[in-house]
């Protein structure tokens, strides 16, 4: 039998090193500045993941049965647009197979998409208007609105664009920081219960302390992709850095501008009729593709082009094929870069970064894949709070009054205290574990 005293040794031994001792200051600190944005972030995804399937249960209305038919044109969907707005013009229509085509208007003198526009669902087969909703400048809708929240918190976009950016790489540190912590010095029994289960019936403390650390371990590897693929669209170097990286050292390439001839202008087809032989082209090549999106071009700018985009499968975007044609003389460009190639014959770090929007939201796997994401980002949600009450906990915890020792009167006190009792080695270190 060892006392107590001989266990001291044994206690120092299981100090912190300084590289734990760091990692904890991180994941501690990082936590508390982060917070704020992680959860607002979070939260917005969670609710972003499924915005197509909430928005076909509020509007059952734009379900559409496929038939087997051709959609209508996009010259047909001018002329829907101009008999009931005649001084709009049509913007861009998308489509995705079992709904409605949503068609987009804006005003002749509007400059791009954000002063406002009409928004028109169209029976695909049969060119019925089943709702109009005109938009105020500035007005978005509810899912516009999470989108917001999502990308730049609601602030201004050149301020919170950078915060939710910066953000995102900070919550990559704090993933990784908690799994070192997480980590158990030893394997057994014990410690397997406590990183692996949720003890339930324990304190409200033990509960908050296993939400954090458990569910922070099983949401983990689904929170680092959700952040890593979010982070290429607001991170310059790093969506640079990660294509380099996973392509073989190929370079990402511009943004690439193509223009229509604009000494071209008047001598072939009128914008109408160009749109309508573009878009048979594309859809003769894409016959069972389940969705597209297009914009028409503005007429007000000779040098604006005809883009189309066919998507293959409904409610996944990693191998869409996109076209661009001149509006005058209906010549076909050829694109350049990543997004040009099919996914077919795209290398690994092509194929990546196709899929980089399908491994966001979880569409990747499908419906299961979406359930995944939204599960995950909820817990990624609740990881700020469990952790805050963790650390409020601990930091302003009540210290236990000091009980003051009992003294006989005229007495050898030190007679009156009890010798520590001898306690098995085994024991004290079962303890401090």
């Amino acid at each position: 039998m060892a006392t107590l005293n001989k266990t001291i040794p044994a206690k120092k031994k299981n100090k912190d090193s300084l590289f734990n001792r760091i990692n904890k200051w991180l994941h501690l600190w990082l936590g508390l500045i982060s917070g704020v944005i992680v959860l607002i972030v979070c939260v917005t995804g969670c609710i972003w993941v499924f915005n197509e399937e909430i928005t076909g249960l509020l509007e059952p209305e734009t379900k559409i049965e496929k038939q087997d038919k051709p959609v209508i044109t996009p010259s047909q969907l001018s002329d829907i647009a101009f008999k009931l707005y005649p001084e709009k013009i049509p913007s861009y229509a998308q489509y995705q197979q079992g709904r409605t085509i949503n068609l987009n208007l804006r005003g002749k003198k509007d400059e791009g998409r954000r002063g406002g526009g009409t928004s028109l669902k169209i029976n695909p087969y049969t060119g019925e208007v089943i709702s109009k909703v005109v938009h105020k400048k500035g007005e978005v809708d509810f899912f516009r609105f999470i989108l917001n929240g999502h990308r730049f918190l609601w602030l201004p976009y050149a301020i919170g664009r950078p915060i939710v950016n910066y953000g995102t790489m900070v919550f990559v540190v704090l993933l990784i920081t908690g799994l070192i912590w997480w980590y158990p010095k030893k394997w057994n029994k014990s410690t397997r219960d406590k990183s692996f289960k949720i003890k339930w019936g324990a304190s409200f403390k033990r509960v908050n302390l296993d939400l954090h650390n458990v569910l922070g371990f099983y949401s983990l590897i689904f929170l680092l992709f959700i952040a890593l693929t979010g982070m290429v669209y607001g991170i310059k170097w790093y969506s640079e850095g990660l294509y380099w990286v996973t392509s073989g050292g190929e370079k990402l390439g511009d943004f690439q501008r193509l223009e229509s001839d604009s000494l071209a202008l008047g001598k072939f087809y009128t914008p109408q009729k160009a749109m309508d032989l573009a878009w048979q082209k594309v859809i003769t090549r894409h016959p069972k593709s389940q969705g597209f999106y297009y914009t028409f071009p503005d007429t007000s700018k000779a040098k604006a082009t005809i883009n189309i985009t066919v998507y293959p499968n409904t409610g996944q975007f990693y191998n869409n094929i996109g076209y661009t044609f001149d509006q005058h003389t209906l010549k076909e460009f050829k694109r350049e870069g990543v997004y040009a190639v099919p996914y077919e014959e795209a290398g690994f770090g092509g194929k990546l970064r196709k899929m980089n929007y399908d491994i966001h939201v979880g569409s990747i796997l499908g419906f299961p894949g979406k359930v995944m994401a939204f599960l995950a980002s909820l817990i990624g949600a609740s990881l700020p709070i469990t952790g805050f009450l963790i650390w409020y906990g601990r930091k302003f915890k009540k210290k236990p009054a000091k009980k003051e020792p009992v003294l006989t009167e005229g007495g050898n006190n030190k007679a009156n205290v009890k010798p520590r009792a001898k306690i098995p080695v085994k024991k004290v270190e079962e303890v401090l574990e």
